[in-house]
């Protein structure tokens, strides 16, 4: 605001010197803007024409034919009109064509195009790509081959033939990206083609809830069918592949998300290769150190990642990573929110050795893991699968009991009758939960009746009288919450901070 006043001051100083100084007729007036050129921010060019006229031609918008069965809909099924409309007495499935639109780039003078794996799939389940076409700046249509995609990473590959070279961009490099720094988007939003816009990197590393999020975030406009079109830096690289908005109205609101280079790149050029992309696998089940966590160990939060469940089998597992650990450094790299434990191991080559360091008990060690395979998606639901609760009805007189304790939580020892009603294993020891507190937080973080607590603060808890003094114990230590080790049927066991009352 500083520098529009200094140039209306300077307008208006001007303007009454001319007055004054001229044998124009007394009232003649000049136009406000007349010779006026603003001058660009500092670190911003005056203007990104020239810029935006050699990537455009890079730009392609991609649109896909698909097939989709639906089942017909006729309200006069099951009685004596239900033939009238050629859709059967029961309404018989029928395939009806849909449409999706996208951006895309060429990183190629022989057609090869980046874009989004969600541009180029099927919109619906059950729904068939018949055809995926590619059209250029310049209105030129190419039919277009799916060479590879990565779902978890959102990024797929396309090849189109032409008979000429034709116009590409190349990647630039993310990490050098810096909050605040210039960058344009071009895409097809709405379909109209060749759009142009400009904002700052509002944040990098930015995590949308995905395995494998590092977006970087934009306030450069973004919305439906700019997906997979490229986010260049000042020196016209590519930097970012746009993917997300986050929107309560589904339009723009200054928050997009675009994939860096730095990831896409690896993941590009082995779809190119041909080959499958591979990631590196521990086998553990984790957690963010979170406040409560954090209190409960008496450690920092945000620095390093919770070990929740090992698979048996795997690298973790072999390395002698057990449930409650929390490891704070991978191969020489600190585990953080903004690098997060999957991000760092997914990279790793496979059959690596690599040292992890954790915090066990309050105590630091090394040890020293196999980098294994990332398996697929349906194993790893499994590893994770939630089951239900087959304990008794609420009991009334246990919740009040555990109104009363200092973590809402009345417990019994769990007997041998108990443990085949819960359809747990048999050799399984601990405490089970007989009632919560609805107003505490243990009911809050999802502790149920039937639940078994099967250590607290990291030590066995086999009575109530264990459990009442490892809840003392913390107490006493100033912390303010507890971290019980809780199983339920079905689910591997998970660790859950508990706040005590009051704190």
């Amino acid at each position: 605001m500083r520098y529009a006043y200094a140039i209306t001051a300077a307008l208006l100083i001007g303007g009454t010197a001319i007055a004054v100084g001229s044998n124009q007729p007394l009232g003649a007036q000049t136009a406000q803007n007349e010779g006026m050129a603003a001058a660009a921010p500092r670190g911003a060019p005056a203007s990104l024409a020239d810029m935006v006229e050699r990537l455009q031609p890079a730009v392609v918008n991609i649109s896909t034919k698909q097939r989709v069965q639906v089942q017909a809909q006729n309200p006069f099924a099951g009685t004596p009109f239900g033939d009238m409309f050629g859709g059967g007495g029961s309404g018989r499935p029928q395939t009806r064509q849909a449409q999706s639109l996208g951006s895309g780039f060429l990183i190629s003078a022989d057609g090869y195009i980046v874009t989004n794996n969600h541009v180029v799939s099927a919109g619906a389940e059950g729904a068939i790509v018949d055809s995926i076409t590619v059209r250029m700046n310049n209105r030129d249509e190419y039919t277009a081959t799916l060479v590879g995609r990565d779902p978890e990473t959102d990024l797929a590959l396309l090849k189109i033939d032409a008979k000429k070279p034709l116009p590409f961009v190349k990647f630039g490099d993310s990490t050098k990206a810096r909050v605040g720094d210039w960058v344009i988007a071009i895409g097809e939003p709405y379909a109209l083609s060749g759009t142009v816009t400009a904002g700052i990197i509002s944040a990098v590393h930015r995590s949308t809830g995905g395995t494998y999020d590092k977006f970087i975030q934009t306030d450069a406009s973004i919305n439906q069918g700019n997906s997979g079109g490229p986010m260049f830096d000042m020196n016209g690289n590519v930097i970012g592949i746009n993917s997300q908005i986050l929107s309560p109205s589904g339009g723009n609101v200054g928050i997009g998300f675009a994939i860096p280079s730095e990831q896409a790149v690896p993941i590009i050029d082995t779809l190119r290769k041909g080959q499958a992309v591979k990631r590196g696998y521990l086998g553990v089940q984790i957690s963010p150190l979170s406040e409560d966590i954090a209190d409960s160990l008496g450690l920092a939060k945000n620095r390093g990642e919770f070990v929740q469940g090992v698979e048996p089998g795997q690298g973790a597992d072999k390395a002698g990573i057990k449930p409650g650990d929390v490891i704070v450094r991978v191969n020489n790299r600190d585990v953080t929110p903004d690098d997060s434990l999957s991000s760092i191991v997914s990279a790793l080559p496979i059959g690596s050795r690599v040292p992890i360091e954790l915090i066990r008990a309050g105590k630091r060690s090394t040890v020293t893991a196999v980098v294994g395979q990332r398996p697929p998606m349906d194993k790893l639901a499994r590893f994770g699968a939630q089951g239900d609760d087959d304990f008794a009805q609420n009991d009334p007189d246990s919740s009040a009991v555990a109104a009363k304790q200092a973590i809402g939580v009345a417990v019994l020892p769990l007997t041998p009758g108990i443990i085949r009603q819960l359809g747990i294993d048999p050799s399984t020891r601990g405490v089970v939960v007989a009632g919560v507190d609805d107003e505490g937080d243990a009911a809050a973080k999802g502790i149920q009746r039937g639940d078994v607590i099967l250590s607290a603060n990291n030590r066995p808890t086999t009575t109530e009288a264990e459990l009442n003094a490892a809840v003392r114990e913390v107490a006493s230590a100033g912390r303010p919450a507890i971290l019980l080790q809780v199983l339920r049927r079905g689910q591997p066991a998970a660790f859950v901070p508990v706040r005590l009352r009051g704190k």
